[in-house]
């Protein structure tokens, strides 16, 4: 199938690579030229603006968006506006907040364009092990894409959730769930690194021994065995956690859905506490996200 890719991030370069490897004709524009040349030389087609991308997509087109979360989206999609065809089709799948998703596609439909969101979850590592994706949006265009889908995406790895916002609600909640599993397996190192054992304690064998039939088992702590592997300590990394929205839009939709969530809010609140404490526990979720998701983490000589 062809496609077009715009935004070769950290997560957009590898998605198109992964559809190339599937055999799906991709058409790629970054805003900087270099990684679109440097997508070219892997088989991409290239395009150097959005009006030249969409010349060189047969209708009806599919176009697909890996771009930071809000006003950048909202300015890409008012400029595709204008040069998409009815029957066309947008791809948002960047961690956008799901009532945005819902603005968009009422904005879009007047001109027959259609606009599907997909929660995108797997991080540096997708490439490879393939991507998890929650779509959202209208059922007949979600089959229309679903060879896209499945190159993307391990076996059984991609699921139509519903309506348009749905990918991105499943999305949000699954990084909400994220950061409470983070803090959890934090707090649990925290707890090991302050006490009397701590000296004869090889963290990245922990890591390992508890992913072997322990209850707690995870992948989350296949990355852990590995960064403590590589600084038994995590001296380098500064105890500054960054969050990137999905966290705190949990916390409200919890709120607006009189659900109770204080695992969820409180890892949310340890977060926004890293930025002005320092302790093992908040290395340990810094460290833990750049594994999986090639985040930045401050070093310990950066001030906060």
């Amino acid at each position: 199938m062809q496609i077009g890719m715009i935004g070769l991030g950290r997560m957009g370069m590898n998605m198109a690579r992964r559809l190339i490897r599937g055999g799906h004709e991709v058409v790629a524009y970054n805003r900087t030229r270099e990684k679109t040349e440097r997508l070219a030389a892997e088989g991409a087609g290239a395009a150097f603006s959005l009006e030249e991308l969409v010349k060189k997509l047969a209708a009806p087109r599919a176009v697909w968006l890996m771009l930071p979360a809000g006003a950048t989206v909202d300015e890409h999609l008012t400029r595709l506006a204008g040069i998409l065809s009815r029957g066309d089709m947008v791809i948002d799948g960047g961690n956008t907040y799901y009532k945005d998703d819902v603005r968009r596609a009422e904005l879009l439909a007047p001109k027959g364009i259609h606009y599907v969101d997909v929660g995108v979850s797997g991080g540096v590592w997708g490439l490879e092990a393939g991507y998890c994706l929650m779509v959202g949006g209208g059922k007949r265009v979600y089959d229309i894409l679903e060879p896209v889908f499945r190159s993307l995406a391990p076996a059984e790895g991609v699921l139509h959730c519903g309506a348009t916002g749905a990918g991105h609600f499943l999305k949000m909640v699954h990084n909400g769930i994220e950061y409470g599993m983070m803090q959890a397996y934090a707090e649990g190192f925290g707890i090991l690194d302050a006490s009397a054992y701590s000296d004869d304690l090889d963290y990245a064998k922990v890591a390992h021994l508890w992913n072997q039939g322990s209850v707690i088992r995870s992948w989350l702590l296949e990355l852990a065995e590995g960064m403590f592997s590589r600084s038994a300590r995590l001296a380098d990394i500064g105890a500054f956690v960054e969050d990137s929205g999905e966290g705190r839009w949990t916390a409200l939709q919890a709120v607006e859905s009189g659900v109770p969530a204080p695992v969820l809010t409180l890892s949310l609140m340890s977060r926004f506490r890293s930025r002005v404490d320092d302790n093992f526990s908040d290395k340990v979720v810094a460290a833990l996200r750049r594994e999986f998701g090639g985040h930045a983490v401050r070093k310990t000589t950066e001030s906060i």
